[in-house]
């Protein structure tokens, strides 16, 4: 079976590997969670990743690399991203 994770811009083995086991198999998943709750979900598992994979999802579900997401783009993100996470020493919240 082909992982469509894989198929995916930006998302390698491993970015797909913490996404299954976050329990997120396939683009609609990912969709219907967008990226920054995908992100939080990876990071609740306790995978050692950096917020690049924020911006890896991000770019994966507009179908662009991540290098052509835009500064704005970055700190939209990253705005939700701390709305949703106030306190950053909560360990699925840490980037």
């Amino acid at each position: 079976m082909e992982d469509e994770l894989l198929q995916m811009k930006n998302l390698g083995k491993t970015s797909a590997q913490w996404l299954h086991a976050a329990g997120i198999h396939n683009a609609a998943d990912l969709r219907r969670l967008g990226p920054i709750l995908a992100y939080r979900a990876v990071k609740a598992r306790d995978f050692r990743t950096s917020k690049a994979l924020l911006y890896y999802i991000a770019g994966a579900l507009n179908d662009l690399d991540w290098r052509d997401l835009t500064q704005a783009d970055k700190a939209r993100l990253d705005g939700e991203l701390s709305r949703l996470c106030p306190n950053p020493k909560n360990a699925d919240c840490q980037t």
